[in-house]
């Protein structure tokens, strides 16, 4: 799954676009043009475990932001300061541990890396706590849920709020990071803008026909501006019915830290976890996931918490970046934003019907495209494409993919 040591890198990056926070962190801009930022979590659960390194750039005279992923570089997780385990690229600033890695309890953990540029940077040295387990999960749905700022096109506001039961252990100071992971059955799994849809390669074939070969393919075809098929999908986006059942894996983006000093040893009860949006009418499966920090960890992510979970107001302090736990072994004064973690983990499934819920929902894709669908039409006497020559009947559907947005495989906790 993706890493949630800085949700998914957005709460992060959410302290440098001028558009994700107050007015006055444009203030903080100055500092903070060209930083790297890191996300990175350890677990004990058998999951995929990705470092991702990405650069954040603001512009000093515009103040535009942009954050590009840091490639070719040689990521390594030190293991009780002495097993090296290596990482591998997955896709552009994504560095995979193998497969069949996962933490262990009290066990210490490092992340090491060298960008291709030589520069070494390295983390403080996190042992992992344990953690208790999620004793039960409740769920009620909400038609105010989400704040007028996190409702859908402003006024979706819907959702199934999610609470959680734990029973924290006596004689320990315990700190905890509240997150979720959310399944959401999706019928379209390609959008293609400018280009069509292809199950197998396409080739040029004559006054400006493209012939559909037998070589797989499963990606978008753009014909060239100046071809006659240009003409047909000119400034038009295309979308793909999946061919398979698929699930759009989408990810919780607010910090949710809690510090057990006043419930210390007792029940953590009726806790708020989770706003899973009431997209749509299908039924959805939410993962809620309990995590242990560290203590530094916690007061990292109580910071980050406090900072881009803030009302704005004009009493608020200013936010301000806050180094984590890597730096540069060259250069200690280079600022370095992200902390890794090494979490013991509990996570529930839940399985939500929503025959309890009201209302019309906006529907998923509408949701995460801001528009209504648009498939392609079949070929004559309909308004397909008559360019293209061969092939699959069309439209064709698509494969269920991205992997690390979608899935084919239902979720564990998803009914047969």
């Amino acid at each position: 799954m993706r890493s949630l040591a800085l949700l998914g890198l957005g709460c992060l990056t959410a302290l440098l676009l001028p558009f994700a926070c107050v007015d006055p962190l444009a203030q903080t801009l100055a500092d903070t043009v060209d930083v790297l930022v890191v996300d990175g979590t350890i677990t004990n659960v058998a999951e995929p475990m990705v470092i991702r390194l990405n650069r954040s750039h603001a512009d000093r005279l515009t103040g535009r932001s942009g954050t590009l992923p840091v490639t070719k570089a040689t990521v390594e997780v030190i293991l009780d300061s002495s097993e090296v385990i290596s990482c591998h690229e997955t896709i552009n600033g994504s560095y995979q541990l193998p497969n069949d890695f996962k933490g262990q309890i009290n066990h210490a953990y490092q992340l090491r890396f060298t960008l291709s540029d030589g520069t070494r940077y390295i983390s403080t040295q996190q042992v992992m706590p344990s953690v208790p387990p999620i004793s039960r999960v409740t769920v009620q749905f909400n038609p105010t849920s989400l704040s007028p700022i996190e409702a859908i096109d402003g006024h979706y506001r819907a959702a199934h709020d999610v609470y959680l039961d734990t029973q924290d252990p006596v004689n320990e100071h315990n700190y905890y990071r509240w997150s979720w992971m959310l399944y959401e059955p999706q019928e379209y799994c390609r959008t293609c803008y400018q280009g069509i849809y292809a199950v197998n390669e396409v080739l040029p074939f004559n006054n400006g026909v493209f012939q559909s070969t037998n070589k797989p393919f499963e990606d978008c075809v753009y014909p060239p501006a100046s071809s006659q098929a240009y003409l047909y999908v000119q400034g038009t986006s295309f979308d793909y019915f999946c061919r398979t059942q698929c699930w759009e894996i989408l990810y919780s983006h607010t910090i949710n830290v809690f510090d057990d000093k006043f419930t210390n040893g007792g029940l953590i009860s009726r806790q708020l976890v989770a706003q899973v949006p009431f997209y749509q009418h299908s039924p959805c499966l939410v993962d809620i996931r309990q995590e242990a920090l560290t203590k530094t960890a916690y007061e990292y992510f109580n910071f980050f918490q406090q900072q881009t979970q803030s009302t704005g107001g004009l009493t608020d302090t200013p936010p301000t970046v806050m180094i984590g736990n890597i730096r540069n072994e060259a250069d200690p004064k280079e600022k370095v934003i992200g902390y890794f973690t090494a979490s013991a983990v509990s996570i529930k499934p839940y399985y939500i019907d929503r025959k309890d819920t009201d209302g019309i929902p906006p529907t998923l894709f509408y949701a995460l495209n801001g528009r209504i669908p648009n498939p392609e039409s079949p070929p004559p006497p309909s308004n397909g494409p008559t360019f293209l020559v061969g092939g699959p009947v069309r439209p064709p559907t698509a494969v269920c993919g991205p992997i690390d947005q979608r899935t084919p495989i239902a979720p564990i906790g998803w009914p047969n």
